[in-house]
This record gives C-alpha cells, sequence and structure tokens, in this order.
C-alpha cells in the first residue's frame, strides 16, 4: 500500500498554521504537522580555551561566545571549583556583565590554593534566566619551594601529579670538572665557577634548571623502586623522586614508551634541535633538552638531550634514568654512572 505525499508551498505555511491530512487507511488515521525549521531558532553558545599566567593563587582563563543566541546575554563569565562540572550557582565565578555581540573574553581567577586541581567552564546568562556552560576546563596552581622561594608549575598526568618543569634548586654549584659517584655534586649547564648566585644569573638554569648527580638527587636517601618511592632526596617538602617504577607509569599512562617521548616533548624549536621527531606535548610536561654533565667532565647535548634520574639504582655505580632526544620520539630508559649530572622532576606526594 502507497501513501500519498503531501505538498505545500513553504511560503505559505506561516500563514497556514496547521495542515491537516486526514485520510483512513484500516481505521488509522494520520494527521501531518508542519513544523519551522530548527534552524531558526538560535541558542547561545560559549567555549573555554587554555589556562595561563598560572601562579600560586591566581591565573588567567580566555572564552569566546560563539553565538549570541535569541535572547539577550546579561551575564557571562567563568566558574570553577576543585570538583568537576562547576556551577555559578555553587561556586566562585567572575561576572563580566552583560554581551551584545559574539566575541573573545579573559577572566581573572583570584583566591585559589596553591598545588590545587581546578576545573572551569565558561558560562552565559539570558534575560530568561537560562544559564548554558562550555565543555570543562582543568589546571593545577603552581607552588612554591619553601627553601628559595621558587615557583614551580605542575600538571596532573593520570593519577600522578608531576613538576611541569625542572628542579632549579641550587644549594651549591661546582663546575663540569669536579665530580663524584658518592658525594653530592650541582651543576648548571655553560657554568664553569663555584657561584651560586652568578650561576643563577644565567638563562641556562632559568630554562633548564640544575643538574644533578645521583648523590646530590638522592640527598643521602637509599634506593628505591616503590610506587611511590618514598624517597624525597633533593625535591621541595611534599614531593619526592620519582623511582623507576612510577617513571614506568607515566609511560604506559601515555601508550608506552614507543611512543610518550614525543607526548613529554616540548612542540617546535624554541629549544630543541630540529626535526624534534614526534613532538606535540600533549601531555603538559613540557620537556627540555637541558643536558647533561659527562663523567670526562664535560657539559654536552643541550639542545638535543633532556635526561631526569630516578630514584632506582641499578648498582653500586649506574642507576636509572629516562632520556628523551630530537631524533626520536621514544622515551628511552637507560642505567649510567651515578656522577653524570641530569636533570630532575619530583612528584607530589599522595
Amino acid at each position: 500500500m502507497r501513501f500519498p505525499v503531501l505538498k505545500f508551498d513553504r511560503k505559505q505555511h506561516n500563514t497556514a498554521g496547521l495542515l491537516f491530512l486526514s485520510k483512513c487507511f484500516a481505521g488509522i488515521i494520520i494527521i501531518l504537522y508542519a513544523c519551522e525549521d530548527l534552524d531558526l531558532k538560535r541558542v547561545t553558545k560559549i567555549e573555554t580555551y587554555a589556562v595561563t599566567n598560572i601562579s600560586v593563587n591566581s591565573a588567567e582563563v580566555k572564552g569566546e561566545i560563539l553565538d549570541i543566541g535569541e535572547s539577550e546575554i546579561v551575564q557571562h563569565g567563568h566558574c570553577w571549583s576543585t570538583l568537576e562540572n562547576p556551577t555559578i550557582l555553587l561556586n566562585t565565578k567572575t561576572a563580566l556583565g552583560k554581551a551584545n555581540s559574539r566575541g573573545g573574553f579573559t577572566g581573572k581567577l583570584y583566591g585559589l590554593q596553591s598545588n590545587t586541581q581546578y576545573y572551569i567552564r565558561a558560562y552565559a546568562t539570558d534575560k530568561h534566566g537560562t544559564t548554558v556552560y562550555s565543555s570543562q576546563k582543568d589546571f593545577m596552581t603552581s607552588f612554591m619551594d619553601s627553601r628559595d622561594g621558587k615557583m614551580y608549575r605542575c600538571l596532573k598526568i593520570g593519577n600522578q601529579v608531576w613538576m611541569a618543569e625542572n628542579l632549579a634548586y641550587l644549594p651549591a654549584v661546582s663546575p663540569p670538572s669536579s665530580g663524584s659517584y658518592t658525594e653530592p655534586y650541582y651543576y648548571v649547564f655553560g657554568y664553569y665557577g663555584s657561584g651560586v648566585s652568578a650561576a643563577k644569573a644565567l638563562s641556562n638554569y632559568s630554562i633548564y634548571g640544575v643538574l644533578y648527580n645521583w648523590p646530590a638527587a638522592m640527598d643521602g636517601k637509599a634506593s628505591s623502586n616503590y610506587n611511590p618511592s618514598g624517597v624525597r632526596g633533593v625535591c621541595p617538602y611534599g614531593w619526592h623522586l620519582p623511582s623507576h617504577a612510577e617513571w614506568d607509569e607515566l609511560s604506559f599512562f601515555l601508550g608506552g614508551d614507543s611512543v610518550s617521548g614525543g607526548k613529554l616533548k616540548e612542540a617546535g624549536y624554541a629549544h630543541w634541535q630540529s626535526p624534534n621527531e614526534g613532538a606535540t606535548n600533549s601531555s603538559g610536561f613540557t620537556a627540555l633538552p637541558g643536558g647533561s654533565r659527562n663523567d670526562d667532565g664535560d657539559f654536552e647535548y643541550m639542545g638535543g638531550y633532556g635526561a631526569w634520574w630516578s630514584a632506582t639504582e641499578n648498582n653500586d655505580i649506574n642507576s636509572w634514568y629516562r632520556v628523551v632526544g630530537y631524533g626520536y620520539l621514544e622515551l628511552h630508559r637507560y642505567n649510567y654512572h651515578k656522577d653524570y649530572g641530569f636533570s630532575i622532576r619530583c612528584i607530589k606526594d599522595e
């Protein structure tokens, strides 16, 4: 059985209102309604972008009104919380007032707690009291090392909270010609003196932090491969040196050693040599090529490689570390001489 097709003039449907076609087929009445096109009704659309200028207790975030909707926006801004899916009714918010057109806006967040993860959404409320929200972003506030006042960015990757930059604590400094398998030594790439203030004045220090031999990294503590390691070492209070097992957890979360290096490396060539193979920094870890101090007493490989100690030794001479390079996307694991100078990334205690 074929049903008849109803045709009508779209130009007349607004005045005709409701069109009926009634025809009886085996006792069934079919009624066809002509409704206005859904795309004629516009709704407010809004989005949240990157959170920047993150400090211990403040941050900035950008948002954008993508569509103003069919009703006037009387209030817009961002709302945030330490719990997911924040709202303007339950959580802290900025209030930037009316919005009459599409476009970007910036919110400034104050009164945040240090070393804390936050969730944030942009919002817009129309004159009828309807509020729409953007997709959710998350970020972590910075923390301050009480030993020297240095602030560090940090981020959550899987179930771990990592420093997002290399450790820069520098209680002493030595030229690369001095080294030891058992005594702590601290180096700043390219510095050949012994003055802490002079070493800290170098751009290599502010960008790449400090190179530590393994005794300095451990600060007299015994080797550990526990997860978490339980070894604070040279890390700030509340943080610890990651074990070999903790590095494994990070790599596994990012897809394994064969691809995780690219997800850890800072993208581009501001610090890395070309081709900086596979670098996306999708993890936010921002691994930099800080080079190393070798056991011949030389600095090497800045721009080409970045290497980080673990809290796990292999034997009396060698300890495990991780390395990424400009020519590959893998995260490599090696164990080598404890007198080498490598960078350090700390993990937050549970």
